[in-house]
């Protein structure tokens, strides 16, 4: 907003982009995907919101980054570009994309049962049965959405990871970068 304002009020060259919901690599443990990855890691519940069918728009952060760039560098001043993934899916669809990850990565990578055995699929387990529904937040939107088509159109962004493989290749990042979020956890 102040930038937008310094925008009609002393002409600064400012573009602004709002996104959908980010994930993949180096994202914070608080967040849906990489806490239901790593809770499935430990073996913990899955905390599932209401009936799990929120519904949001999912974007891969290398796919933000290119919107971003696309805006500084084809956007026109004092313009707003909504950054998107084109993937709506509700929350549940999600989680049993985790789930169906972790389980796949443990199939194909037998030393992973060592290294967290705590997890169902170390034991032979599926990992939708650590999902566990929740009250869901007071105030929490059904739906966040985001039209894209502006910056499709003027700047001719098209995310170039669809969810599934988004999916796959975060898992593999924190599963190759426990050094990373392990002390997250502990604070």
């Amino acid at each position: 907003m102040i930038a937008w304002r310094c925008h009609a009020t002393f002409a600064l060259q400012v573009t602004t982009t709002n996104c959908s919901n980010n994930y993949g690599p180096y994202q914070y443990p608080e967040k849906l995907i990489p806490l239901f990855l790593l809770n499935a890691l430990s073996g913990k519940p899955l905390p599932i919101y209401g009936d799990g069918m929120n519904v949001r728009d999912w974007l891969h952060v290398e796919d933000h980054c290119r919107g971003i760039e696309a805006a500084l560098a084809n956007g026109k001043p004092g313009e707003t570009y909504n950054i998107g993934g084109g993937e709506e899916l509700p929350n549940m669809a999600v989680i049993d994309r985790i789930c169906a990850e972790v389980d796949r990565a443990f199939a194909e990578l037998p030393g992973l049962a060592a290294r967290y055995p705590q997890a169902p699929a170390a034991k032979g387990g599926n990992t939708s049965a650590l999902k566990t529904f929740v009250e869901d937040r007071k105030g929490h939107d059904r739906r966040y959405a985001i039209d894209e088509r502006k910056a499709r159109d003027e700047l001719g962004y098209v995310p170039q990871h669809s969810f599934e493989d988004g999916m796959a290749g975060t898992l593999r990042w924190y599963l190759d970068n426990e050094a990373w979020w392990t002390p997250l956890l502990k604070r």
